[in-house]
């Protein structure tokens, strides 16, 4: 069986996806396209223009949630949802915060204003914007996180979807510069540390920080010199174009 994952590196949504298939031994190939940057093919196959995309020999899927529950059945172990009913939907429920709020706050509040606008669009951040979403924002999601988050371990004592989900968008919060205040939230702060270090995440690490300083046209070819286990052919432009959707 041959998995295919469309979608970047510096995705939360596709890093939740790579950390399920490492955790699970899946083997990928991935063509890391920016979604804003694909093609005709890549519209076929995600008609919302959202990453990540999953190709197996049975499915074609385009939302990270439905990926994840699709693995989770199809190869049960390690199991990365809980057994209790209750701790499952509630798990459920935390992927679906990070997924909607944290996406919202994280991704096209923050990372949209310091890395998305300059390096896609060309245009500058809004400072005020930014400013808002650092002292009311994130602040709100985060005050949410610590009353939810263990001071140890896991949430529901092993590793679930719901930690897996929460410490991809902080992946993201790092690569603006912003961490968690260990004061103000020594939960939440600690929790992230705990999860990022597993090796699920920091395996990810090095093709995300070669992205980070590498223009998006020569993305693939950055990969390629790091060993990335790559498409034979990609679904990438050479000119962006909106998405349809915001989450």
């Amino acid at each position: 069986m041959s998995v295919k994952i469309i979608g970047s590196y510096l995705s939360p949504y596709v890093r939740k996806i790579l950390v399920l298939l490492h955790l699970k031994g899946i083997a990928y190939e991935i063509d890391p396209i920016v979604p804003f940057f694909g093609d005709e093919r890549f519209a076929a196959v995600s008609p919302l223009r959202r990453i990540p995309v999953f190709i197996d020999d049975r499915v074609t899927l385009a939302d990270s949630s439905v990926i994840a529950q699709y693995l989770e059945e199809r190869y049960p172990q390690p199991a990365l949802y809980p057994a209790d009913i209750g701790e499952r939907a509630r798990a459920r429920w935390l992927e679906e915060y990070a997924d909607t709020r944290m996406g919202e706050v994280f991704i096209w509040q923050l990372f949209n204003q310091v890395a998305i606008n300059p390096f896609v669009w060309g245009r500058k951040a809004d400072e005020a914007a930014l400013k808002r979403t650092l002292t009311e924002e994130m602040p709100q999601v985060l005050d949410y996180l610590e009353a939810q988050l263990p001071h140890a371990g896991f949430i529901f004592g092993a590793l679930s979807i719901a930690d897996i989900s929460i410490a991809a968008f902080f992946r993201n919060a790092s690569f603006a510069r912003y961490r968690a205040d260990a004061v103000r939230w020594p939960r939440t702060a600690a929790f992230v540390e705990r999860v990022l270090a597993l090796d699920a995440f920091a395996q990810l690490k090095p093709f995300e920080d070669k992205l980070l300083r590498t223009p998006i046209p020569q993305h693939r070819a950055a990969l390629a010199e790091l060993g990335a286990p790559l498409t034979a052919e990609t679904y990438a432009t050479a000119k962006p174009r909106p998405g349809i959707m915001r989450i």
